[in-house]
Parts: C-alpha cells; sequence; structure tokens
C-alpha cells in the first residue's frame, strides 16, 4: 500500500527542465515575480544547454532553476518556488542541489544576483554561504524605474565535504 497519512507530502523531485514543461514554468514565473523572464529566454537558456531544472511532485512542477557553468564558475540565473509553496523548505533545498550539481560540473564558485527588495532571498543566500561581492546599479526594472542587484558569491566544498540536500 503506497498511500501517505493526512498531512505528509512525498519528497519532491528534480530532473532535468524540458522544453515541454515551460508552460507550467512560465505559470510559476509570472505568478511570483512582478518583471517575469519570457518563454523566449527560457527558451533560449534550453537552446544553449545552460543546465535547468525543475523540481516536481505529484507530476506537477513546483520550482525550477538555470544555471550557466563555464571555466571554473556557476551563475544562478533563476530559481524559484511556486509561490503557493514557498515557506517549506523546497527553496533552500533546490539551491543545495544545485550547489552540489554545480561543483560536480567543475564550478568552484557560485555567483547570483538578488534584488535588495527580496529579504527572504537575500536571508536565504547568506544563510547557504553567499557573501554580498558587490552590486550592479540600476540592474533590475521597478515600477517607479530601476533597482539595483546585490552580487553575491559562494566557494563550492572541494568533494567529500558535501552535505546532502534534504527538503
Amino acid at each position: 500500500m503506497s498511500a501517505q497519512p493526512d498531512g505528509v507530502r512525498s519528497r519532491p523531485g528534480l530532473r532535468p527542465m524540458r522544453e515541454q514543461d515551460l508552460d507550467e514554468v512560465i505559470a510559476i514565473e509570472h505568478s511570483a515575480y512582478p518583471f517575469p523572464w519570457t518563454p523566449g529566454i527560457f527558451r533560449d537558456c534550453l537552446r544553449v544547454g545552460y543546465p535547468a531544472w525543475v523540481l516536481h511532485e505529484h507530476g506537477a512542477i513546483i520550482g525550477y532553476a538555470v544555471l550557466s557553468v563555464a571555466a571554473g564558475e556557476a551563475h544562478l540565473l533563476n530559481i524559484c518556488v511556486d509561490p503557493r509553496r514557498q515557506g517549506q523548505g523546497l527553496g533552500r533545498w533546490l539551491l543545495r542541489s544545485l550547489l552540489e550539481i554545480a561543483r560536480r560540473d567543475g564550478a568552484e564558485r557560485m555567483f547570483l544576483e538578488v534584488r535588495p527588495s527580496n529579504p527572504h532571498a537575500v536571508a536565504l543566500y547568506e544563510d547557504e554561504g553567499f557573501n554580498e561581492i558587490g552590486r550592479r546599479p540600476r540592474y533590475y526594472p521597478t515600477h517607479g524605474g530601476r533597482e539595483d542587484a546585490i552580487v553575491m558569491a559562494r566557494e563550492l566544498l572541494p568533494d567529500g565535504d558535501w552535505p546532502t540536500p534534504r527538503p
């Protein structure tokens, strides 16, 4: 018997993003961000082979992320958990999984940009070992103009010193 007790969720899975996932990914992107990526941006990322992943549960996509990995560095381009599922540790689990994937792909450090107006994301990144290394002036659009980006980085641990991600 495979039934779960009431209130118990199965562990989500992570798999590579495919073109046929884009409708669900874009729906989450639009529900989470006031200035979402376009479908064309996601398609271009898949076309050029950026590591892109979806977090799924019971056949539904509940999150996703896109990386760029080259020359020993990874850049987290986009990470999102469906707003209806936020606050459950899924974003942390997804981020830790991406750190492991980047390390396995040869990255020695990871970079990202984050809006200063997103304190939950800033706190998550700081909690996971990212440090502010700079700012990109007027990087993000806002309803009133533009907002700087905080540039953050984290060194990736050598093989064998890595915690196992858990949701």
